[in-house]
């Protein structure tokens, strides 16, 4: 498509944009009266306007039902979680028994890697990027610990080429097949939270399996963002926060994922605990684990039902939509147009004060874009925020912008760009 820079073209886009009507079903923040431009759904997405009616019918059921709401009522709280696991499934390429939503991020992948990070004496070592976001860097760093090793020893990461800002697949390959049987484990995020690169996670997968290695992902940033196969990846397992792109609420329900080719493996260890255990036998309260079939079996505690219904009121709204396939087109458009409007502001400026660092090609990305400001950029994002513009700043040069299709317009991401030239003129 042939781009243009003015407001009449971008509205044009808006009025064919057969996703346009899913803005209204969300609650934007407002500033002075005004509603901002939201573009930070990387970090928190905008509440559904459907969540408070979703919460209020638990909470009615918990003022008429009491503690027998775990067993009365439309929704059983019992049974609660598989509501949502029906929907988890098709955002995430799955089947329901393979997700399962409960705790938050950070706790899963511990869980996880209590499971699927099994060291043996010359195979221990974990492969991850460079750069992943600090609470996996803390949470891989603990586990080696726990087991007897160094983070210094145990962990290879994989960095970018000097000069480059993101990770080249063959790189990722070839470290995997460099350290081959020393490899325990593989753990990469589906899309780097800093630039917004999207792994080849299949190609990822398959050089950790060729040398014997587990894989797993952290997608915080992927899942809801982009389109997911984990079961015909063959990933072994994954976990993701469901605030970011699926609008779950802060601090929003977890999700995880385990392949089915793990459910009859009774050599895994995992932290137990009593919602994990046997559906059908669970209130016998009998002593030894005799865990659910499916990545149920890994459930610690009871269902968090009001966490629970934040997350399943957002679900309700991508199964509307059609889930991710429909909402991947829109946003490789918008990302694609936020692209040009950048190099258009670059243009006008007569030099490159705004480098994009997220990938340039469609297949690697995800509905972020990452720019460095090269002169005084924690003034510039201040100064958007100050004109209705939502993003986020990260130390010590990077603005993301995140034009979620869901809720996001081509009109936003020219409105950005006119102020983002504006402000720049003003300050630089």
């Amino acid at each position: 498509m042939n781009f243009e820079n003015n407001l009449a073209f971008a509205q044009r886009l808006d009025q064919a944009d057969p996703l346009s009507s899913f803005r209204h079903d969300f609650l934007f923040p407002q500033q002075n009266g005004k509603p901002f431009i939201y573009l930070c759904g990387n970090s928190l997405g905008l509440q559904p306007k459907v969540v408070r009616k979703v919460v209020d019918e638990q909470l009615s059921s918990w003022h008429n039902l009491a503690v027998e709401g775990w067993f009365q009522g439309d929704n059983p709280w019992m049974f609660y979680h598989k509501e949502l696991k029906k929907l988890m499934g098709p955002l995430v390429g799955a089947s329901a028994k393979e997700v399962c939503p409960m705790n938050t991020l950070t706790v899963n992948l511990h869980l996880l890697m209590v499971s699927f990070y099994k060291p043996l004496k010359g195979r221990f070592k974990i492969i991850m990027e460079a750069g992943a976001f600090p609470s996996d860097q803390y949470a891989v760093e603990s586990q080696v610990r726990f087991h007897g090793y160094s983070p210094e020893e145990a962990i290879i990461e994989v960095a970018p080429r000097l000069g480059e800002h993101t990770l080249r697949t063959e790189d990722v390959q070839a470290q995997i097949a460099q350290y081959g049987d020393e490899v325990a484990l593989v753990l990469f995020g589906g899309v780097n939270y800093f630039t917004g690169q999207w792994f080849d996670m299949e190609a990822i997968t398959k050089a950790g399996h060729a040398v014997g290695a587990i894989v797993g992902f952290d997608l915080a940033h992927a899942a809801g963002n982009v389109p997911l196969e984990l079961h015909d990846w063959d990933i072994d397992f994954a976990c993701w926060c469901s605030y970011k792109y699926q609008n779950s609420g802060p601090g929003g329900i977890s999700g995880i994922f385990v392949h089915e080719k793990h459910f009859k493996d009774t050599t895994l260890n995992r932290f137990a605990g009593w919602w994990g255990y046997n559906e059908e036998q669970r209130f016998k309260m009998e002593k030894g684990f005799l865990p659910e079939i499916g990545a149920d079996g890994w459930q610690v505690s009871c269902t968090q039902v009001m966490p629970m219904a934040l997350y399943l009121a957002s679900l309700q709204v991508f199964e509307k939509a059609g889930f991710v396939e429909p909402l991947r087109v829109k946003s490789i458009f918008l990302t694609s147009y936020m692209f040009y409007i950048i190099d258009q502001i670059n243009k006008k400026l007569n030099n490159e004060q705004f480098e994009i660092i997220t990938p340039f090609n469609e297949n690697e990305r995800g509905a972020q874009v990452s720019i460095i400001a090269k002169q005084k950029g924690k003034e510039i994002f201040e100064g958007l925020v100050a004109n209705n513009v939502l993003g986020d700043w990260r130390e010590p040069n990077v603005i993301r912008l995140s034009p979620v299709p869901l809720y996001n317009s081509f009109e936003d991401v020219f409105r950005t760009g006119e102020l983002l030239l504006q402000i720049t003129k003003s300050i630089v």
